[in-house]
């Protein structure tokens, strides 16, 4: 097991996954701008003042906090990145926009680091449950040395170079909020049409509708029970960073564009730090039903 190791950013979704780090041997420090809650992991967790306390010397830096802007804080201006030890590996495991992760990449590299792109998909209930998909972009040399640190937060899927792995969480994000949206349409169209959403579900859960999505999100909507696994604001965020990539290849996604539009308007109408499933109040609100 590489080690020491830093770990930055503890929050819902950072903090069961460095729990289970933990929980496999991991030697860790660990920082987050909330302190109380890198303090609640126990697990022998070292709580570090400051994202360069965490990194002194670390052989590697895991980084899980809100974005790419965030990332750059925690890295450099903060100065993780410059604590680490010489040729430490770098893993950003943030939903980041492509042309971020190339960025910080080879900002990383110049300071004789390696460098991992590995953002995850299941949410919270993944991430405590230790079974994450875990999209990663680097060096064939650096993925195998990281393993034994990210194979104990889910399942590793190497995609390609840096980059890669960024860009299949983008890619990950439309699908999941695309299919949030038909979801949510499917949900109202049932309750306006006079049907059971619950049993619509049932039914649908039953043949080629069925989806995770319809599972876990599809119940969310049915009991209004919006309490954020996966932030709106961050919905927006990865749609908003997907089209940018769209846009720099010159690709028209129209239905990306459309579901873009959808979550701007839920975050703008106040729904920004519920859960993206919330997307059905917005339709509701389209359409002058309330609820």
């Amino acid at each position: 097991m590489i080690g020491p190791v830093a770990f930055l950013g503890t929050g819902l979704m950072g903090g069961p996954m460095c729990a289970n780090l933990a929980a496999a041997g991991a030697g860790l420090r660990a920082w987050n701008r909330s302190p109380d809650k890198a303090r609640a992991l126990g697990h022998g967790i070292a709580v570090a003042a400051s994202p360069a306390e965490a990194a002194r010397d670390a052989r590697a830096c895991i980084v899980m906090v809100s974005d790419g802007p965030a990332c750059r804080q925690v890295l450099f201006d903060d100065g993780a990145a410059a604590a680490l030890a010489p040729g430490a590996i770098v893993i950003v495991m943030s939903s980041i926009g492509h042309q971020e992760a190339l960025d910080l990449a080879e900002r990383v590299r110049a300071m004789g680091l390696r460098w991992i792109d590995a953002p995850v998909s299941g949410g919270t209930p993944a991430a405590k449950a230790g079974t994450l998909s875990i999209m990663a972009g680097g060096a064939d040399a650096d993925i195998a040395a990281a393993m034994p640190l990210l194979s104990p937060m889910g399942r590793v899927t190497h995609i390609g170079p840096a980059g890669t792995g960024a860009l299949t969480k983008l890619i990950n994000q439309i699908t999941v909020a695309s299919t949030i949206a038909t979801v949510a349409e499917a949900m109202l169209l049932a309750e306006a049409g006079g049907a059971d959403p619950a049993k619509v579900r049932e039914a649908l859960m039953g043949g080629f509708a069925s989806s995770r999505i319809m599972e876990l999100h599809g119940q969310r909507m049915i009991a209004g029970d919006f309490t954020p696994g996966g932030p709106a604001r961050y919905q927006l965020k990865d749609t908003r960073a997907a089209r940018d990539v769209a846009a720099a290849l010159g690709l028209k996604l129209p239905v990306l564009d459309l579901v873009d539009g959808l979550f701007a308007d839920l975050v703008a109408h106040g729904g920004g730090d519920l859960d993206h499933a919330a997307l059905l109040m917005e339709l509701r609100r389209r359409n002058g039903r309330a609820g």
